[in-house]
């Protein structure tokens, strides 16, 4: 059975998808509005906030900045590939970035595949979670982010990992 929640945030509402656990929940899917081919709650899910309420702790407690590594349950997805890219975006520290190039090199990508790793990223069901929008470009732009890039300048600022600018 599939459970599911929403949780207010700076960012938006999150819509929380996961499977029941006995001590909470395993979580599936943390998504923001507007995200591109987010899931949409579905006939048959539960709708439980109590299973989330963890999950809903560390989110407030990062939003706070009191937390800076998540310590969540979540059910493994995708494929092998999108599996060792989105181990490798757990690996990148709070208040820190890389690069997509950076990324590529670590994991032995071939200057080829750099599409796929991008792909990989942008498929990360755990935004937040999985600390996507802590790969940016080479030049240091905001590139893609699947809760859209003004999320993705929000979240590195709160991080501390902008330097911020002088006009």
């Amino acid at each position: 059975m599939t459970v599911h929640t929403t949780v207010t945030s700076p960012l938006g509402e999150l819509l929380l998808v996961g499977e029941p656990t006995r001590d909470g929940v395993s979580l599936t899917s943390l998504t923001m509005p507007g995200r591109r081919n987010a899931p949409a709650v579905q006939a048959g899910w539960a709708h439980d906030p109590e299973r989330f309420a963890g999950v809903a702790r560390q989110l407030a407690a990062y939003f706070a900045g009191e937390l800076t590594a998540f310590e969540i349950e979540f059910t493994p997805s995708g494929t092998e590939f999108r599996q060792r890219v989105w181990h490798a975006l757990e690996e990148i520290p709070y208040g820190t970035t890389t690069t997509y190039g950076a990324l590529a090199e670590r994991l032995g990508v071939e200057r080829a595949g750099v599409q796929a790793l991008g792909g990989a990223i942008g498929a990360n069901p755990l935004l937040l979670v999985r600390p996507c929008h802590r790969v940016i470009g080479a030049d240091g732009s905001m590139r893609g982010y699947a809760g859209g890039v003004e999320r993705k300048v929000r979240l590195l600022a709160h991080e501390g990992a902008l330097q911020p600018t002088l006009v």
